[in-house]
């Protein structure tokens, strides 16, 4: 049984960091899902994959997963790269590309 501590990425719909601030601990699947033949829902008898625990910081995630004899894997967050711009910067005229509609 291992775990995952990493922190969430943000949404693709949506540009707000709500909950990416916090280190989550998920367990890894132990078993693979299957597809209920008659409704064709997806569900699997692992019942460690429902458990998710936040964590303020990383450290707290991974003395939580020491103190109770768990393996766990540490994922670290990739770093946004923000070019800083103004909406001004679209009308400049010394434009790498000429805008165009």
């Amino acid at each position: 049984m291992t775990a995952r501590i990493f922190m969430p990425a943000k949404t693709a719909m949506s540009s707000g960091l709500a909950r990416t601030q916090n280190w989550v601990l998920e367990y890894e699947p132990s078993a693979a899902r299957a597809i209920e033949p008659l409704m064709g829902y997806t569900s699997s008898s692992d019942m460690t994959s429902q458990v998710s625990l936040r964590f303020e910081t990383r450290e707290e995630a991974v003395a939580y997963a020491e103190r109770n004899g768990i393996e766990y894997r540490v994922i670290e967050p990739h770093q946004r790269k923000r070019r800083p711009m103004s909406y001004s910067d679209n009308f400049r005229t010394d434009r790498e590309q000429p805008w165009t509609h």
